[in-house]
């Protein structure tokens, strides 16, 4: 059995759960609502204030979903309890971002500063110039949201140059030695 998918999922004080039929799920909490329709081939309980995730069978698929399906549903409980965040670090002399409404304006070295819009139920803070704080209540898009920021210069391996996340580390190859 799934030693994730078997663990119950607690249910914090001021979040509301209700599954509806074919497994969509919505919870409400203090930070916001997150809903989502997950697979039919499991079974979604609530039980003593807690939500347990059962697999009808031993087949692989199930097994595959098992766990997911637990993990998902506890990504959102926390999402409307604490929330989410991810933290960009900026490397690079002249690389900077700034903030204005909605709009991150990122300079990268490019000719044109690159302009991106925050989506919807995310926000990005700007802490200094070289440091940008996406938050929000849905794990994955405040991930996707970071994953695009950073793709517009991710770091290079040679002066560590580039967009990169505060806990990642560039492992630095060396450059020419200039020998003739």
């Amino acid at each position: 059995m799934s030693r994730i998918g078997k663990l119950p999922i607690g249910i914090p004080t001021g979040v509301e759960i209700e599954i509806g039929d074919g497994n969509s799920v919505t919870v409400k909490g203090p930070k916001g609502t997150l809903s989502r329709v997950l697979t039919k081939d499991l079974s979604i309980a609530q039980k003593e204030g807690q939500i347990i995730v059962e697999r009808p069978n031993d087949l692989k698929k199930s097994k595959a979903l098992h766990g997911l399906t637990r993990t998902l549903i506890n990504n959102m409980v926390v999402g409307v309890t604490q929330g989410y965040s991810k933290t960009l670090e900026i490397n690079g002399v002249g690389y900077r971002a700034a903030k204005s409404g909605k709009k991150l304006t990122l300079n990268l070295g490019y000719s044109q500063p690159v302009e991106m819009f925050d989506p919807e139920g995310i926000t990005s803070t700007v802490e200094g110039t070289t440091k940008i704080v996406i938050s929000g209540i849905d794990k994955e898009k405040v991930g996707q949201y970071a994953a695009n920021i950073r793709d517009k210069r991710s770091p290079e391996p040679f002066n560590g140059k580039g967009i990169k996340y505060s806990y990642e580390r560039i492992r630095r190859k060396v450059g020419k030695t200039g020998k003739k």
